[in-house]
């Protein structure tokens, strides 16, 4: 699985999540569509940490090999990937937000998919001035309102 960056000029979007395991209850389903994306060339992983937050309110690193603890999942393909982007400062701010006695995942990845139209963005001197993202949850309220005005 190469994680290998495109030169800067000719690189995609570059996201970030943290997502949350409340009470550290990982079952790693999500990970071989994770391997899939990469695989399918979708994404590039950039940074890859799992933590958990213990009781008391630290942050531990969590060994990438077993996140299960049943020795059935192989996470060696997610070993040593570091862009570097990562550092402590930001593993302090995703477990703030982080309920003590959870998991968290945070990956940071880019969106290799849009590196062409980005790319060619650039080139015509366009620039992102703004982005984010729209939760599901707001999506579905929104689509629902809009069905019972109907």
């Amino acid at each position: 699985m190469s994680t290998e960056a495109a030169p800067p000029d000719e690189l995609g979007p570059i996201d970030y999540v943290v997502i949350e395991f409340p009470g550290s209850r990982m079952n790693g389903e999500g990970l071989p569509l994770l391997v899939d994306l990469v695989d399918r060339g979708v994404i590039r992983i950039l940074d890859l940490l799992f933590v958990r937050k213990e009781p008391d309110g630290s942050v531990v690193g969590v060994e990438l090999a077993d996140l299960t603890g049943d020795g059935a999942l192989d996470l060696a393909v997610f070993e040593g990937i570091s862009s570097g982007l990562l550092g402590q400062d930001e593993i302090d701010d995703a477990s703030e937000v982080l309920a003590p006695g959870s998991s968290a995942g945070i990956l940071v990845y880019e969106n290799v998919w849009a590196a062409p139209f980005a790319a060619a963005v650039r080139r015509a001197g366009g620039r992102l001035v703004a982005n984010g993202r729209i939760p599901v949850q707001e999506l579905l309220a929104a689509l629902e309102s809009t069905e019972t005005r109907a």
